[in-house]
């Protein structure tokens, strides 16, 4: 998830020998003994890949414990004695959790080490998710979900800070890239993956699951991510301040009605499945979905830093369209496979792109309208839990992808229209 921190300036790793501009013994470019004038041209910079996967990975555990439920809505549902509408909650009060605290607690742990913190709030996943896989209690389960929401807003709060301190200032969004691809291939990979070993092994097995990764975690970040120090009060901005610049509010717009519409749909794709006739299923079309999701992510990658406005206007068209297809033709299986990769092509990048956005257009309050971003993304992920599970009671499945579009139109429209602040065309 986006970065949540309010305050300071990013930080970039010192030089690695031979590496950085001091190449020579005084000014001049490296020269190889005994080669006379010849030259040895100065090693491009290199990203610091085990440190940036262990980030990805903890974005990857953090989103999928947001959404795995959606793939275990009826055992979970079964096990709990609540109606799939109800344990459909679990992903509206974990959103919850994360956006009514994030900013409060992003602020009152400022000052902390960022490694500390960052180790605290993924040792809570840990915590919250066997809970969740032990209870019985529904009551018990949604605070078990909470907290695990909680724990999100604290670590969403640094995971892409770190991603862009890590990295030299010209490969900042080739690292952002690979660390919020741990976004995407929660909701393409490990929902799949998760909905398979939950009808397989029961769904409290996928909930242990999280929490083994999250261990192996914990040394991975202890032994690859650096510390950092917490910021001095003087040093902070308020995160109001971002919503002043050009381009700011129609990137946190897009993101709040982007994320409401997807959340709407794939919050209740079990339900809306098992309605076709396709339940069985489910697994599968997640898979579809998520490779190409893992596209769209490489896609992203590549091209963002020249191609923001146009992959944000093509990401918005797909998915729009992807939900179409489904509310016309999921009698069908081949229809509904065709969505499901038309939606992930659509969706896979989307984190990144409006990250990216955020981070351009805030200039010096980047990291305000990071932390305004996250909320929102939360803020719309818990709307979207309640919004679909209300479509889902009042009107059935069917109604879901209906949504979709409807909230796309006025979203393509804000990014046709912030050509000049927020999604430029160049």
């Amino acid at each position: 998830m986006p970065d949540t921190t309010t305050t300071g300036t990013s930080h970039t790793p010192p030089p690695r020998p031979g590496t950085g501009p001091e190449t020579g013994p005084e000014t001049g470019p490296e020269t190889r003994p005994g080669s006379g004038a010849g030259t040895v041209p100065a090693q491009a910079p290199r990203l610091p890949l085990p440190a940036l996967l262990a980030l990805a990975t903890a974005v990857f555990i953090t989103s999928l414990t947001e959404t795995l439920p959606a793939g275990l809505l009826p055992a979970m549902s079964r096990s709990l004695g609540t109606t799939e509408s109800a344990t459909g909650q679990t992903v509206t009060v974990y959103a919850a959790g994360t956006f009514l605290t994030a900013l409060p607690l992003t602020a009152a742990t400022a000052g902390w080490s960022r490694g500390r913190l960052l180790l605290t709030a993924m040792a809570g996943f840990a915590v919250a998710n066997t809970v969740t896989a032990l209870s019985s209690s529904y009551a018990l389960t949604m605070t078990a979900r909470f907290a695990a929401g909680v724990a999100a807003g604290l670590a969403w709060a640094l995971l892409a800070g770190y991603a862009r301190r890590l990295a030299p200032p010209d490969l900042e969004g080739r690292a952002m890239a690979i660390a919020m691809a741990g976004i995407p291939v929660a909701l393409s990979l490990g929902v799949p993956a998760g909905t398979f070993l939950g009808t397989t092994l029961g769904w409290r097995t996928a909930f242990l699951a999280m929490t083994a990764l999250t261990v192996v975690l914990l040394g991975w970040l202890r032994l690859t991510v650096p510390d950092h120090p917490g910021r001095a009060r003087a040093a902070r901005t308020p995160v109001r301040h971002a919503l002043r610049v050009p381009g700011v509010p129609a990137v946190l717009t897009v993101t709040l009605v982007f994320v409401l519409a997807h959340t709407i749909l794939y919050a209740y794709i079990a339900p809306f499945l098992d309605d076709v006739g396709l339940g069985a299923q489910t697994d599968l079309v997640l898979l579809v979905f998520g490779a190409a999701s893992l596209l769209s992510i490489w896609a992203v990658g590549a091209l963002v830093h020249h191609r923001l406005r146009h992959l944000t206007l093509a990401g918005t068209v797909l998915v729009a369209a992807a939900a179409t297809l489904l509310a016309l033709t999921a009698d069908s299986a081949v229809p509904v496979y065709a969505a499901a990769a038309l939606w992930g092509l659509g969706w896979g990048g989307v984190p990144t792109l409006l990250q990216t956005a955020a981070g351009r257009a805030g200039g010096e309050q980047a990291d305000a309208a990071q932390a305004l971003l996250v909320t929102l993304w939360n803020v719309a992920m818990a709307a979207g839990g309640v919004a679909g599970g209300l479509l889902l009671h009042l009107a059935g499945p069917a109604a879901l992808p209906w949504a979709v579009p409807l909230l796309l139109a006025p979203v393509l429209g804000v990014v046709v229209t912030a050509r000049r602040h927020g999604f430029p065309a160049s």
